[in-house]
């Protein structure tokens, strides 16, 4: 069969013959694949860069961890790979597996899941979410934090704040259910004085980070308390895309209700995660498919992956593989 392979880290992926996978037990099952999404996750796990990272096998590896795939008897579902998943073939978790709706097509399905993972786990699980509750995304610009945006308001959130680099993306956001925006281009000093603004007027609730780095920092002054009594708000670090380390000074935990916690693997319970594929997953590729949970994709060919590997993808779209 083709495959996209890595053969050591830091290297390009190489589209190959590759041996087909075969079942190792009976909680493994054999899929033709349809549509994969090439995402950072992927990306940091196939360059080392990742926390779950293992070494390429010897001989190389399959890259993807998940995708859209057929089984044996036609049913199209999403599924979670034990081998690499950008392949012809591959073997995936039999309980970890989700029937698709026939009005979402391939590449959507393909794009959404990791997107969920960052979005409504850290919502739903770190964060407590509750109708009326005020969320804050820092970082929504990109293809996740689009996606958060949504389901943070079909959760119920009253005020959806939302932070980015760019000022296109962060109007477009706008129409996808943001109530304010708040760009990091601005100066330090303007940055927090919007805002300790919005956040007196509204106070913050919930804040799903996919920066950290010196935003974390200039959030985290801004909802520094005074001494007076405070609003529990849920801090969830779900990225790190400016930076992995922080100071943050023990007056933010002292003078505010502040929770502050991480939503990525190891930080999730076997129940939760069960949760995810029964009734996480299902809700949201529903919500796709019926149009109210809107993803953009760019489509692009397997034999192509070593040119489009480190391609910028603009404007909160997923690059995803068709097979």
């Amino acid at each position: 069969m083709k495959a996209a392979v890595m053969y050591q880290k830091g290297e390009l992926p190489q589209y190959v013959d590759f041996p087909e996978p075969i079942a190792q037990n009976d909680n493994e099952v054999l899929v033709s694949v349809k549509a994969v999404a090439i995402k950072h996750f992927d990306k940091g796990r196939a360059n080392g860069k990742h926390y779950s990272s293992d070494a390429p096998g010897e001989g190389g590896s399959v890259i993807g961890g998940d995708g859209v795939c057929l089984l044996e008897d036609g049913t199209r579902v999403y599924g979670m790979g034990v081998s690499g998943m950008l392949a012809g073939k591959a073997t995936i978790h039999k309980d970890r597996i989700v029937k698709l709706p026939n009005g979402l097509d391939d590449a959507a399905a393909a794009a959404l899941p990791n997107a969920v993972i960052g979005a409504a786990m850290g919502l739903r699980f770190k964060a407590d979410i509750q109708p009326g509750d005020v969320v804050l995304i820092n970082g929504a610009t990109g293809f996740t934090g689009r996606v958060a945006v949504q389901i943070a308001k079909h959760y119920g959130a009253k005020k959806v704040i939302v932070t980015g680099r760019n000022q296109q993306s962060l109007n477009d956001l706008l129409t996808l259910g943001a109530d304010e925006i708040v760009s990091v281009l601005q100066d330090d000093e303007q940055f927090k004085a919007q805002l300790t603004a919005i956040h007196a007027q509204t106070p913050v609730d919930i804040v799903v980070d996919y920066l950290w780095g010196h935003t974390a920092e200039m959030i985290l002054a801004c909802l520094k308390g005074d001494g007076s009594f405070t609003n529990r708000i849920r801090y969830v670090s779900v990225g790190s895309m400016t930076g992995d380390l922080i100071q943050l000074s023990a007056a933010n935990l002292r003078s505010v209700n502040l929770q502050l916690t991480g939503s990525g693997l190891g930080a999730w319970s076997k129940q939760q995660v069960g949760l995810l594929f029964k009734e996480i997953l299902p809700e949201m590729f529903a919500l796709a498919a019926e149009g109210k949970l809107k993803v953009e994709t760019i489509n692009v060919k397997m034999e192509d992956i070593a040119e489009l590997w480190n391609l910028d993808v603009p404007d909160g779209r997923r690059l995803v593989v068709t097979i």
